[in-house]
């Protein structure tokens, strides 16, 4: 019993003593997911539920429910929180909601809790709002992304972390992409060669090789989606935009749009303008194969 802290030698419980701790800065974030019907999303995002607005009221909630934590977890200790905040990310393909909390405090012990709370209360409180239209409503994936301070240091969950498979520069406009060793970023611009490369907001766009196997029956290259970057092993687009994103121990992007809404294209582009994802380039370097991706979430 004695490897869980809120038991004593002999078994009893107890909150852990925390006197001897050094105070330092503590940060976490949380994730969770809600899933609703399309139908439902559209009343959400054009604000025709009954009971009001279900994001704002929402997140209100998740800060509400972050602040009351140790009320509601036996052995939780009061914190004096430096802020707790909410944010969402909608997926009208996957008709879900992200929840992200970031919870910071300086003390003693982790925030941790208060980050998943302020989460599973956000999503409640969706659920709640949404119940007499849709009782389908599935909450799920609640998890911790990242933590930082005390003595353990730095956490981060493999959701954030990711490999690069694919790297292609596409020359000439409405032709597949030819797949190259490497790729070079340029800041503020783009692919080095690629004919998309531009000032705007698509500087570069980037897949996952989950999204490309939906399509696996239908013996398409994988040029053919068009994006410069297939990635396996992390959702880019379920992240907020303005999320930047690491590849290799250069390179750094910045999400500025996932999925294009204004293009019909033929039914094998559909992913990649349901789940592309279009960057900026931050910081100029090479990516190559097998290259570590990492999301970053500042503190």
């Amino acid at each position: 019993m004695s490897k869980f802290t809120h038991f004593d030698k002999d078994g009893k419980t107890q909150m852990v003593d925390v006197t001897k701790k050094d105070d330092t800065k503590r940060v976490a974030i949380a994730k969770g997911l809600v899933k609703v019907k399309k139908e439902t999303l559209k009343a959400i995002l054009d604000k025709e539920i009954n009971k009001g607005d279900v994001l704002e009221i929402a997140r209100i909630a998740g800060i509400m429910g972050g602040k009351k934590t140790s009320d509601l977890i036996p052995m939780c200790h009061p914190l004096l929180i430096s802020k707790i905040g909410i944010e969402f990310t909608i997926s009208e393909h996957e008709n879900s909601i992200t929840i992200y909390a970031t919870t910071k405090t300086t003390g003693k012990t982790g925030i941790e809790i208060e980050a998943l709370t302020a989460v599973s209360i956000a999503a409640l409180t969706i659920y709640d709002m949404c119940k007499a239209m849709d009782r389908s409503i599935e909450i799920g994936e609640i998890k911790l992304l990242k933590k930082s301070g005390g003595k353990t240091g730095v956490f981060l969950s493999d959701d954030l972390k990711g490999e690069v498979t694919n790297v292609f520069i596409g020359e000439l406009r409405g032709t597949p992409k030819t797949e190259n060793e490497f790729i070079e970023l340029i800041e503020d611009y783009g692919v080095k060669n690629d004919i998309h490369a531009t000032e705007g907001r698509h500087q570069i766009s980037i897949l996952a090789n989950e999204s490309v196997d939906k399509f696996k029956a239908n013996d398409l290259t994988l040029g053919t989606f068009e994006a410069n970057i297939i990635i396996k092993g992390v959702d880019l687009y379920k992240f907020q935009i303005g999320t930047q994103v690491q590849f290799g121990e250069e390179a750094i992007i910045e999400i500025t749009q996932v999925g294009k809404k204004d293009v019909l294209m033929e039914d094998h582009y559909n992913t990649m303008y349901h789940e592309g994802v279009f960057a900026k380039v931050i910081k100029s370097g090479k990516i190559f194969k097998n290259d570590l991706v990492q999301v970053i979430l500042n503190d």
